[in-house]
């Protein structure tokens, strides 16, 4: 049976403007929902536990989140991606947090990030026992420094970051490394940002259609499932056509 709907795990307090950086903006996820309402599920986020926090993170970090008050966010925003990712194991799956989390190592962070949310989810999925092996897309416009200090010492995870600033070799580099990627899932850092109208001013939006079609291949290929997680994007002129297209193509939709 086709999937028309994608299941999407947010919260109401990510709407809320917790710091001044143009991540927890007003307005930004606000955009995203109404883009994406009519090929949602939307299912309420769960905080992450503090074993799947501790797994990733030191508790030296984790009391510095605390005293910042930005905790009880931060764990929400993880605590999406872990049930993205459960998800994404039968279906694709979307996490709409925030704060983003790609930037964020084992023991700091940075570029309004303050939990890794893709490597908590990940390393969920690893020491649960339903995965071995993962793969991770970040398409953000900056490179996803957290997930590299965190995942790439593990050893069971290949990450991705497109680095250029030609949108045609940049689809062309995705399609390439997706063609030879073998893992039991696909975690996707999902930033906007890179966007023509964005920071970036690299790929279209028929580009971001083109990547979750990409990724939806990649899966339906190695029979794997895959789940994605909202990083960047600051234009929300833009934003929610941006993710609508994404998620279109993971559903194997026309825009």
């Amino acid at each position: 049976m086709e999937q028309t709907r994608i299941a999407v795990f947010t919260h109401d307090q990510f709407l809320e403007t917790y710091t001044k950086d143009p991540a927890a903006a007003p307005g930004r996820l606000e955009c995203i929902e109404k883009a994406i309402a009519d090929i949602a599920e939307f299912r309420e986020a769960l905080p992450a536990s503090w074993e799947d926090l501790r797994r990733v993170h030191t508790e030296r970090h984790l009391r510095h989140v605390m005293r910042q008050g930005l905790d009880r966010v931060a764990s929400l925003a993880a605590g999406g991606a872990v049930m993205a990712a459960l998800e994404g194991l039968k279906r694709p799956a979307f996490a709409l947090v925030r704060p983003p989390g790609h930037h964020a190592s084992a023991d700091d962070s940075w570029g309004f990030c303050y939990y890794n949310n893709v490597a908590v989810a990940l390393e969920h999925l690893r020491h649960h026992g339903y995965i071995q092996t993962a793969y991770v897309l970040d398409f953000d416009l900056h490179y996803g420094d957290g997930t590299v200090n965190i995942l790439g010492e593990k050893g069971y995870a290949a990450i991705l970051n497109p680095q250029t600033e030609n949108r045609v070799e940049y689809l062309r580099l995705v399609e390439n490394d997706l063609a030879a990627m073998r893992a039991d899932i696909v975690a996707v850092s999902a930033g906007f940002d890179a966007h023509i109208q964005d920071w970036g001013g690299v790929l279209l939006t028929e580009d971001y259609h083109t990547l979750g079609t990409m990724v939806r291949s990649a899966c339906m290929r190695l029979g794997i499932g895959c789940f994605a997680v909202l990083e960047g994007g600051y234009n929300h002129a833009v934003l929610g056509e941006n993710v609508r297209a994404f998620l279109l193509g993971l559903l194997g939709a026309r825009r």
